[in-house]
């Protein structure tokens, strides 16, 4: 098979689209290009199977590789027959190859080495052949007794074909085979405390964890983190384990022959014990447990994904003037007025909470006077609530604007931003806690330009995010950045070089020679004038421009998400219609009246699927896939932990969403946490299934831990009850789960 055809069968996809989809990357195409412009030639392939395209074809390349090189040296070593040929050109997995090449792979001195040196292979094979061939072990061994070679005797003579019975035992590729799937499927999962830390007071945190045993293949991710965790801090011992007369039946079954000769059983039993417990065993079940990381380390990624998707796509306030305050209780509250764009205006600190409430009242109010604004945005920690409430004191008392929305806002990263050189190079002039509330500000006019600035993993909607494959980790939230930038699209003449290096095409150096660009020749009127941007060529052009925006330019097609090659398509389509391209453009009843069909042109790569996206940006040139702003509304009596009571009905706002559940923010400096079993009156196997990051929800709080400073949420409890199902088995919370 071709590397195609490899990666179409084993990620299900059509080949014509995989086909089409390596020849674009090779080419130099990016994801969101071609998932947005190329639909005609992968098949309308979104950019999530695209990005799994060219993730697997490196893992197929990369067995094929080495399939190559294994048959190669095979051949120069001199071992190679036509059915060990056939089983490698037939393996489907790297650690099927792995096993077929293992006894000849070049590897450190063993004890069965040693004892080929010592002339003992012979023997070894008769030991392997079962069959009979002397009276007695003795009368076998003692021709190979040796004191010069360090064999003196029977035992130490018998000792050393043990060891090589054993090698070739644990080498032979189908055992290992059967006892992989073994370890696959019936493994348990143990969870001990380490020797000597039983009274370790670290071992608290994972107190839910200590004596666990359960199916290896059915453990969530979050468990199997916690556990790898524990044991690299030393506090964990875990374990895969088997039933052992289900190993032993295995490895007899596959090695030991009717009729054996009885005067070798007892040393084929010592070899065959040997071979499963020292070096069977201790190989697969640290196969496994690679295996198990590798998967929980996937499915946390895909959690923080889906996670940091959500984030990204939060609906913004849009271009609206505003004034951010970062909230603090001695060291007063830093507020700041930003114009539309997040530009700085006047910055000031008040202390509301320290004694000079009057005061603060005042200098907010002639910042507001002098500043009107659409919103005054609150960061969400120490202090928040309190200051959200002494904001809304000046609202009742009419020194603000009753109209003035009070947002809150989270303050996740903005710690980190402020001190970033990012924030250094934006906010020069600008002391480092000012800078936190202009990220706040900026974060509610729009979460996806400013959030972009921070590293990802700093967002803090991640699940055991220090402890996954960091590269695989940085990889994917780099892909979703790029993917949710692209998906939205930016302004070219607004945004920042950190925005804009996520765009298809550019990339960092890119991204600030346009920005240079900007600040020497003014603003873009025309995407064609990118291509006067020093070191941005045609290729580059191609992959950024269809995503990068134009408001109020020369070219009205250069507002919307219609790329410059299809500009000339749009013409004729405008002429059909009798009218100009501007008049065209955003005018949604003419262009209700377009044919796609009509303009059909395979020759040109021009399909339906292009087609009909070009109609609905036509229809509303730019559109932002994001929602609508919605505001939380927290509780104004609950602003504390002390306040939150069980049977509570309380507004939240979704904050981040593991495998085992979501946290939600109810205005009280601590999340809460609403367990997968608490999510639905229906099951509920993925959380992310019925809600996301960034959901106003509603919940009712099941139990306050003030201790241990933990929430128990509901959202269950206040849906109508399901539907019943007749004649649907009822099991106990705890039953297992039929298969």
């Amino acid at each position: 098979m071709t590397i195609a055809q490899l990666v179409s069968k084993e990620l299900a996809l059509p080949l014509p689209g995989v086909t089409a989809t390596l020849a674009l990357l090779e080419g130099g195409a990016t994801v969101p290009f071609i998932a947005r412009y190329r639909k005609e030639a992968t098949g309308a392939l979104d950019d999530e199977a695209i990005s799994r395209i060219a993730e697997h074809v490196k893992v197929v390349e990369a067995r094929e590789g080495r399939r190559a090189t294994i048959l190669e040296s095979l051949k120069e070593l001199g071992v190679l027959t036509p059915e060990l040929e056939r089983a490698i050109l037939t393996a489907g997995t790297l650690a099927a190859l792995e096993d077929l090449y293992l006894p000849w792979r070049p590897k450190r001195r063993t004890r069965a080495q040693t004892a080929r040196e010592r002339g003992l292979q012979p023997l070894a094979d008769v030991l392997l052949a079962q069959g009979p061939s002397s009276p007695s072990r003795e009368a076998l061994a003692t021709p190979y007794v040796d004191p010069a070679k360090e064999l003196p005797d029977v035992e130490a003579v018998w000792a050393g074909a043990r060891d090589i019975v054993a090698e070739v035992i644990a080498e032979k590729a189908s055992l290992r085979a059967e006892l992989r799937q073994l370890f696959t499927e019936d493994a348990e999962l143990v969870v001990d405390v380490a020797r000597g830390k039983s009274k370790a007071p670290e071992l608290a945190k994972y107190q839910d964890h200590l004596g666990r045993r359960e199916r290896a293949k059915n453990a969530p991710s979050h468990r199997v983190l916690a556990a790898e965790r524990g044991e690299t801090e030393g506090l964990l011992k875990v374990s895969l384990e088997l039933q052992p007369a289900q190993v032993s039946a295995r490895v007899r079954q596959s090695i030991v022959r009717r009729g054996a000769a009885p005067v070798l059983a007892k040393e084929l039993d010592l070899a065959l014990t040997d071979a499963t417990e020292r070096l069977l065993l201790p190989s697969l079940e640290s196969e496994r447990r690679r295996t198990l990381k590798e998967r929980a380390d996937e499915e946390a990624i895909a959690v923080f994904a889906k996670n940091l998707t959500a984030l990204l796509l939060a609906p913004p306030l849009g271009g609206k003037p505003l004034i951010a305050i970062d909230p603090g209780l001695r060291t007063g509250c830093k507020a700041v007025a930003l114009d539309a764009r997040g530009g700085v205006l006047e910055q000031l600190t008040i202390y509301p909470h320290t004694g000079r409430e009057s005061e603060a009242g005042v200098q907010l109010a002639a910042l507001a006077k002098k500043h009107p604004s659409a919103a005054i945005a609150i960061g969400n920690g120490t202090a928040g609530r309190e200051t959200e409430t002494f904001v809304k004191k000046l609202q009742a008392s009419g020194l603000l604007p009753k109209e003035l929305r009070v947002i809150s806002v989270s303050e996740a990263g903005a710690s980190i931003y402020s001190a970033s050189e990012v924030a250094r190079e934006e906010l020069p002039g600008l002391d480092v806690t000012l800078r936190g509330a202009v990220s706040i500000g900026r974060r509610l006019q729009d979460p996806l330009a400013e959030l972009v600035k921070l590293d990802p993993k700093s967002i803090g909607v991640g699940q055991y995010q220090h402890d996954v494959d960091q590269p695989a980790l940085t990889a994917s939230l780099d892909r979703v950045v790029e993917s949710v930038v692209n998906k939205v699209g930016v302004d070219l003449n607004t945004a920042s070089p950190t925005l804009l290096r996520y765009i298809a095409g550019l990339g960092p150096a890119l991204a600030t020679a346009i920005v240079a660009f900007r600040a020497e020749h003014g603003a873009f009127s025309t995407r064609a004038q990118l291509k006067k941007v020093p070191r941005l060529g045609a290729r580059a052009f191609e992959q950024c421009a269809g995503f990068l925006r134009i408001r109020g330019g020369e070219e009205p097609l250069d507002a919307s998400a219609v790329h410059p090659e299809r500009y000339a398509l749009v013409t004729k389509i405008a002429k059909d219609l009798g009218v100009t391209r501007g008049a065209l453009v955003g005018n949604e009843s003419l262009a209700a009246k377009v044919e796609p069909a009509k303009y059909v042109d395979e020759a040109a790569g021009v399909g339906l699927p292009t087609l009909q996206d070009i109609v609905l940006e036509l229809k509303k040139p730019g559109r932002d896939p994001r929602a609508e702003f919605v505001e939380v509304g927290f509780d104004a009596e609950v602003t504390e932990l002390s306040h939150v009571k069980p049977g509570q009905v309380l507004n939240g706002i979704v904050t981040n969403v593991a495998a085992f559940g979501a946290f939600v923010d109810i205005g009280v400096h601590q999340d809460g946490l609403v367990h997968v079993s608490e999510l639905s009156n229906r099951f509920v196997k993925d959380p992310s299934e019925v809600v996301k990051v960034g959901d106003r929800v509603k919940v009712k709080v099941l139990q306050v831990d003030e201790v241990r400073k933990r929430i128990g949420l509901s959202i269950k409890a206040l849906q109508a009850p399901a539907p019943h199902v007749p004649h649907a088995p009822q099991q106990p919370f705890n039953a297992p789960r039929r298969r």
